[in-house]
C-alpha cells in the first residue's frame, strides 16, 4: 500500500496458564485448566499511531473474553512466526515476497463467522495491495493517507497574510512563499515523501497517468518535467526545502520553522503539537491542466493475519478487526491518528459538524479521493507504493536538489532505470 513509515509484523506469545490440579482422596487429579495463548500483534508504527493502537488493543481486552491481544515492536522476519503483523513500506513488501505468509483477511473472518461493514468492494484511488483481483480483502488498510496542504497560520498573520486566504494552485503558492522569503521567513514551503507527493498524487490531482499502457513507471512526460523544473527552481530560491524522503519535513513543519507543508493528513497528530493554529486545504494544482483538479491517492500500513494459525487465534483477531470498525473505536483511531476512515460509519464521523473541528483535516482528504470519479490516468497502481520504484524516484529527485541535474534528465533516468530493473 502507498504512503510510508516503516512498519514490522507481529508475533505470536504462549504465555500458557494452567491452575494447580485438585485431587481428592482415590481419585484421579482434575485436567488442567485450558490453556489460555496471548495472541501477539507486531508493529512499527511511529510513535503516535503505536499508542493509538496500544490503547485500542486495550479496550478490546476489556471488552473480550478469552485470549489477549499483546503489542510488540519487533520485526515480522525475527523470532517465532507472528499471528498478525501491521506492515507498510519495504517491510511489507519482503512479507509479499516469496511464499504467501498470511491468511486472506476475508477469509480469516468468514471462517470465524465474524461480519465486517467495510465497503462492498475496493476503491480504485486506494493502493491495491491489501486486496485480491475480486476486491476482497487480503489484509485491513488502517492506516490509509493522502497528502493534503499545511499552513502554518501564526506565520501568516505574522508576515501579514490572511490564513484564511489558503493558497489553492501552485501559482499562489509561489506567491505567498515570495512573500515569506521577502519578510525574513527562512522556511516557505516543505514537503513530506516527496516522490509520492510531487510524483505519483501531482499526476493523479491532474488527471496525467503514472503508468503508461506497458505497465512501466512513465515519469517524464511534459508535465512531470515542468512540475519538477518548477519545484528545483523553488528549491534554489529556497521557496522550497527538502529534508528527506519521509516524513522529517513534518517534524520541521511542527518546529515552527517552515509556513506551507505538504505531507499526508495523518501527519496532522504530529504537525498540530506545535502550539500554534494549524489550517489543512487540498493540494495545490495547476489551473491550466484540462481535468485539475481530478483525485489524490491512498496509501498506508495494513494488518495482515500469518498463516498457519489455530481456529481459536483467526477467531480472536476477526473479533479485533470487527471491534476496530465499530464506530465509537473509528472516531478515537481517527482522532489520535489522522488516519482515514476505514468504513462508512468513520466516513459520516469525519464529515458530522459535531466533530468537524477535530477531524476537519480527514475531511480535506476524503473530498480529495472521491469527489471525482477516478479515470484510468488517476487509479491508484502497486507501482506507486513498490520500495523499488520509490528509491530509484527518490534518488533521482535527489540529483535534482543535490546536483542541480536537469528535471527532463533526471526523470528520462527515472524511466530507464526502473525499466531496467524490469519492475512493472
Amino acid at each position: 500500500m502507498n504512503t510510508r513509515s516503516l512498519i514490522s509484523p507481529i508475533a505470536l506469545s504462549l504465555a500458557l496458564v494452567a491452575g494447580p490440579a485438585f485431587a481428592a482422596p482415590k481419585a484421579k487429579p482434575a485436567a488442567p485448566a485450558a490453556a489460555v495463548a496471548d495472541i501477539e500483534i507486531t508493529s512499527q508504527l511511529p510513535k503516535d499511531k503505536q499508542e493509538a493502537l496500544q490503547a485500542l488493543i486495550a479496550r478490546f481486552n476489556e471488552s473480550n473474553k478469552g485470549a489477549r491481544i499483546v503489542l510488540s515492536d519487533r520485526a515480522w522476519d525475527t523470532g517465532a512466526p507472528a499471528a498478525a503483523q501491521i506492515l507498510d513500506g519495504a517491510s511489507e513488501d519482503a512479507f509479499l515476497s516469496g511464499k504467501q505468509r498470511y491468511k486472506p483477511l476475508y477469509a480469516v473472518v468468514k471462517d470465524a463467522g465474524v461480519k465486517l461493514d467495510v465497503a462492498e468492494r475496493a476503491s480504485p484511488v486506494v493502493a491495491p495491495v491489501a486486496v485480491d483481483a475480486k476486491g476482497r480483502l487480503l489484509g485491513l488498510p488502517i492506516g490509509l493517507a493522502t497528502p493534503v496542504f499545511f499552513i502554518n497560520q501564526d506565520i501568516f498573520r505574522k508576515n501579514g497574510l490572511d490564513p484564511a486566504a489558503v493558497p489553492h494552485t501552485w501559482a499562489e503558492v509561489q506567491d505567498v512563499a515570495g512573500k515569506l522569503i521577502d519578510s525574513g521567513v527562512s522556511c516557505p514551503l516543505t514537503v513530506a515523501r516527496p516522490a509520492t507527493v510531487l510524483l505519483e498524487n501531482t499526476a493523479a490531482w491532474h488527471n496525467e497517468a503514472f503508468v503508461n499502457g506497458k505497465g512501466e513507471v512513465a515519469v517524464n512526460g511534459l508535465s512531470y518535467v515542468r512540475h519538477l523544473a518548477r519545484m528545483a527552481s523553488w528549491q534554489k530560491s529556497r521557496y522550497l526545502q527538502i529534508f528527506g524522503h519521509g516524513d522529517e519535513a513534518v517534524d520541521r513543519f511542527a518546529s515552527g520553522s517552515c509556513a506551507m507543508l505538504i505531507a499526508p493528513q495523518s501527519a496532522m497528530p504530529v504537525a498540530s503539537k506545535g502550539g500554534f493554529a494549524v489550517g489543512v486545504s487540498a493540494l495545490p494544482y495547476y489551473q491550466d491542466v484540462p481535468g485539475a483538479h481530478q483525485n489524490t491517492l491512498a496509501d498506508g500500513p495494513a494488518l495482515w493475519v500469518s498463516a498457519g494459525r489455530s481456529a481459536a487465534e483467526y477467531k480472536t483477531i476477526a473479533r479485533f478487526v470487527q471491534f476496530w470498525l465499530e464506530p465509537a473505536q473509528q472516531v478515537d483511531w481517527m482522532r489520535a491518528t489522522g488516519y482515514l476512515p476505514l468504513n462508512r460509519a468513520g466516513y459520516f464521523a469525519a464529515s458530522s459538524r459535531t466533530l468537524g473541528a477535530e477531524l476537519g483535516h480527514i475531511k480535506v482528504a476524503i473530498d480529495q479521493l472521491i469527489a471525482t470519479p477516478a479515470t484510468a490516468n488517476s487509479r491508484a497502481t502497486t507501482l506507486g507504493s513498490s520500495p523499488r520504484v520509490l528509491q530509484v524516484l527518490n534518488d533521482e529527485l535527489d540529483s535534482v536538489w543535490n546536483q542541480g541535474k536537469a528535471a527532463k534528465l533526471a526523470l528520462d533516468e527515472a524511466v530507464a532505470r526502473n525499466r531496467a530493473l524490469g519492475i512493472s
